[in-house]
């Protein structure tokens, strides 16, 4: 099962917590925010991504 991976951009103040906690979801850009790199089946680690974002910024969504 794959998960996809949205960082909503306009909440998005770049603290980079969840590039930290998964490297392999998510990059800090160029323009100071998170991006998610590719689509993930390691669910609990964007989870817990998504739960440790002060800003909610990040969403997960079956694929």
């Amino acid at each position: 099962m794959a998960w996809k991976v949205t960082v909503d951009q306009d909440t998005c103040i770049g603290d980079a917590i969840c590039a930290s906690l998964c490297p392999d979801v998510f990059e800090m850009g160029d323009d100071g925010k998170a991006h998610p790199i590719v689509e993930t089946t390691d669910l609990e680690c964007a989870q817990e991504a998504a739960e440790a974002c002060p800003v909610g910024a990040i969403s997960l969504e079956e694929v």
